[in-house]
């Protein structure tokens, strides 16, 4: 089988089967992470996108205002979709959204004390979730987890531009 990757760092004796573990495990921690999200959203309520998002206004709202591009920024989600589930809460009543003061084509986004009495109940079930999740790591390893996995959803956002990019070369050529 051909090698998926170049780098010598990604390679091991000149072969990739970590590499290939490595993505394969990634996935599968991925794909349970997802789930845990809906169905702890399914507690409140919710989908577990929107519960994403409700938790990240909760959050970035500690540090400041949040408008939907900050939530999508820190989520990696596209502001159009942000906004459609946004839009969703707020009719839910779980969030409120005004205007923003300087610049009115913008929005800024709080979460409601319905919604914060959802997320205080949810806490309760959530703790425990994700203490069993991360329960094999050190706080050493954790913090090291936590740098690796940030630098690589920028990895991964060069390589969707670079996938991308390789498609409209070959539909150019076809």
């Amino acid at each position: 089988m051909p090698l998926t990757v170049s780098k010598a760092e990604l390679l091991v004796d000149g072969e990739d089967h970590l590499f290939r573990q490595a993505v394969h495990d990634a996935l599968g921690f991925s794909a349970r992470l997802q789930e845990i999200r809906n169905r702890l959203g399914e507690v409140i309520g919710l989908s577990g996108p929107a519960y994403s998002i409700l938790i990240a206004i909760e959050h970035l709202g500690q540090q400041g205002e949040v408008g939907v591009s900050k939530v999508g920024e820190h989520l990696h989600l596209s502001g159009a979709f942000v906004t459609i589930e946004v839009n969703k809460l707020v009719k839910s009543g779980l969030v409120d959204k005004v205007p923003h003061h300087e610049d009115g084509r913008r929005v800024v986004l709080t979460v409601t004390g319905k919604a914060r009495s959802l997320l205080d109940e949810l806490a309760a079930t959530q703790c425990p979730v994700n203490d069993t999740i991360f329960d094999g790591l050190s706080a050493n390893q954790f913090r090291a987890f936590a740098q690796i996995i940030a630098s690589l959803v920028g990895g991964t956002e060069e390589a969707l531009a670079l996938l991308r990019l390789q498609a409209e070369q070959r539909r150019r050529q076809a």
